[in-house]
């Protein structure tokens, strides 16, 4: 189904700040080239511009890339600014981001899975 992101095992956000003039083929190219991951694998990469209102998402689906845009007209996503190049985020996390809050929710209760880790 087309853009069906529900599927994606994994969902990543690139911290900082991309050039929103990207297409697919710059975007792929910025996974695999500046992040160091596989553009083609089963997850959502997420980018954010420095005006932090528009965001866009690029997912493989299996034959072709599917690219999404977003832009909000009167508010800002919380988009992490640190140093990290890449970070993997949960779907509450996603969600977070998607609702205009911060995907670092200190209050949030973290969940202990079986490995004796704590995920959101």
């Amino acid at each position: 189904m087309f853009g069906d992101l529900s599927k994606a095992e994994k969902i990543y956000i690139a911290c900082g700040y991309t050039d929103m003039r990207k297409s697919i083929d710059g975007l792929a190219a910025l996974v695999q080239q500046n992040l160091q991951l596989n553009p083609f694998q089963n997850s959502l990469f997420l980018f954010c511009g420095r005006r932090h209102d528009r965001l866009k998402a690029l997912y493989w689906e299996g034959d072709g890339f599917v690219l999404l845009y977003k832009r909000l007209e009167k508010s800002k996503f919380q988009w992490p600014r640190n140093a990290e190049a890449v970070r993997g985020i949960t779907r509450q996390e996603f969600r977070w981001l998607m609702e205009g809050l911060s995907i670092d929710q200190p209050k949030a209760v973290k969940k202990w899975d079986s490995t004796g880790c704590f995920s959101v």
